[in-house]
């Protein structure tokens, strides 16, 4: 069987993989979900859900710092990355020791592929249609809910010091799209850096949400934001609910219902 990953590269896999290693904490949820926690070897120490996941599973480093030596001493027989997650060089090292699937998203519809593409891989076929069809029920529900609202300006921002936002091209864009939430950085690639100063020229959002990773943004950091914007509400958000792909996806769009309701 030949699979082809999200940035194009051709897998070869004669037999289902017993021996995974996850570096990427959303996809690492999805494969516990999809019932192959007995065949997760490796994980990264960011693979937060399910909670005993980092105590039952070794942990080979971090999404951008890997311990080859830990992932070789595993003996996998397939490895998960990221385009946004991981680096070329982590990808390029990886492949030298086995099959290695790098997943590239930037759209729920991108999501759903790799969901139906691990159902595939790992003979988990019931149970990625399981999720990917909750998924796209839950998505049609909040598209109803939706879609009379308002569209509000919004920046949101995922860092400080330098103060960073998300831009076109990113997952998190695509899902404030989805919740008519004008991004007023959508003109600027990835995850721009930001002079604070400048909020209000470059686009004065009546909204701006902190994301509750990979920054642990606090009150004050909302103080700061009010100091130079006009009137702007400042709003602490999940950011898993706002980034993680996967099978989490499931309960973002509840949550994206309750967000709009309490603006």
């Amino acid at each position: 069987m030949i699979i082809t990953d999200q940035i194009n590269r051709a897998l070869t896999i004669t037999s289902t993989p017993k021996r995974i290693v996850s570096l990427v904490p959303s996809q690492t949820e999805l494969l516990f979900d999809l019932g192959l926690e007995d065949s997760i070897v490796g994980i990264t120490k960011f693979c937060v859900h399910p909670m005993h996941a980092k105590s039952t599973k070794k942990l080979v480093g971090g999404t951008k710092q890997i311990n080859i030596e830990k992932i070789k001493a595993l003996n996998p027989d397939i490895i998960l990355c990221n385009k946004e997650e991981n680096t070329k060089e982590i990808v390029e090292t990886c492949e030298a020791i086995c099959n290695t699937h790098v997943s590239d998203i930037a759209t729920i519809e991108h999501c759903l592929e790799v969901i139906n593409q691990y159902g595939i891989i790992f003979d988990k076929r019931k149970s990625s249609l399981e999720i990917s069809d909750k998924i796209s029920f839950n998505l049609q529900d909040f598209k109803t809910f939706i879609k009379d609202k308002p569209t509000l300006k919004v920046a949101y921002f995922i860092w400080r010091n330098p103060w960073m936002a998300a831009g076109n091209g990113t997952f998190i864009n695509h899902l404030l799209e989805l919740n008519k939430f004008d991004n007023i950085y959508k003109n600027r690639e990835r995850y721009p850096e930001i002079e604070l100063k400048k909020l209000c020229l470059e686009g004065d959002p009546e909204i701006v949400l902190l994301s509750s990773e990979p920054y642990p943004f606090k009150d004050e950091h909302a103080f700061e934001i009010g100091s130079v914007s006009h009137q702007a509400k400042t709003i602490f958000v999940d950011g898993e609910l706002f980034s993680w792909y996967g099978s989490r996806l499931i309960m973002s769009f509840s949550y994206f219902k309750t967000l709009r309701q309490n603006l």
